[in-house]
């Protein structure tokens, strides 16, 4: 029979349009909360445990396009299950061995209270370390995408970055980005629901239309 109290119940995991859990830790630049990037997009992301290698490929591959987040108001803020004093001896080494400064603070979450708000823990993968989890969110605080990755795979960070054009530009000009979408590329419009609105897509000369109810536009962030 089994006990109860012994099995692990993971968190809920926050959901693309929720509230992105609030947090309050410590971190290698200080306290960090998430009040501190209201108004601000922020990438917060996970990972198994400083000094690995996966680990120190992608921080260093954050670390090269931290300025390309910072242009389109995006923070970034990494979090692991080790203390702020191996944050900090890791990031010394990345800067030693690897000549990389990493510019973002990652949390010190030895009490697990953000992997666990964020549904870090992966029970059947560790009790005691995050997967490579990546949630994007938004300068109101809502989620607005959930990546997850397992330990030994490592992100494509230029994705993520993607990932933030395409939100950003489906925000600004009410679209959708489809599959493959590059900024520049053309971008689609949402389905007509009625038959007046169906009719009048069709007569549209202003669009690319395949369709009545795929129809693609440049995108208009490519002149800006």
């Amino acid at each position: 029979m089994t006990d109860e109290s012994q099995v692990a119940v993971p968190a809920a995991l926050p959901r693309i349009g929720d509230p992105a859990p609030d947090f309050d830790a410590d971190s290698t630049h200080g306290r960090v909360r998430l009040a501190d990037y209201a108004g601000r997009w922020l990438v917060l992301f996970s990972h198994p445990a400083d000094f690995t290698p996966v680990c120190t490929t992608e921080f260093v591959a954050f670390a090269e396009l931290a300025g390309d987040f910072a242009a389109r108001n995006v923070a970034l803020l990494g979090n692991s299950i080790d203390s702020v004093y191996s944050h900090l001896a890791w990031t010394r080494a990345i800067a030693d061995k690897l000549g990389v400064r990493i510019p973002f603070p990652i949390i010190a979450d030895l009490d697990m209270q953000v992997a666990r708000a964020y549904g870090m823990l992966h029970p059947k993968t560790s009790q005691t370390a995050a997967v490579r989890a990546v949630f994007v969110i938004d300068p109101e605080q809502t989620v607005r995408a959930v990546l997850y990755y397992p330990m030994n795979a490592g992100r494509m960070i230029p994705e993520i970055l993607r990932l933030i054009d395409a939100l950003q530009t489906s925000d600004r000009d009410s679209v959708s980005c489809p599959a493959n979408w590059r900024p520049g590329d053309d971008v689609v419009l949402g389905a007509p629901t009625t038959e007046a609105a169906r009719d009048a897509r069709l007569a549209d000369q202003d669009v690319k239309l395949t369709d009545w109810y795929l129809a693609t536009v440049p995108d208009r962030g490519a002149d800006r």
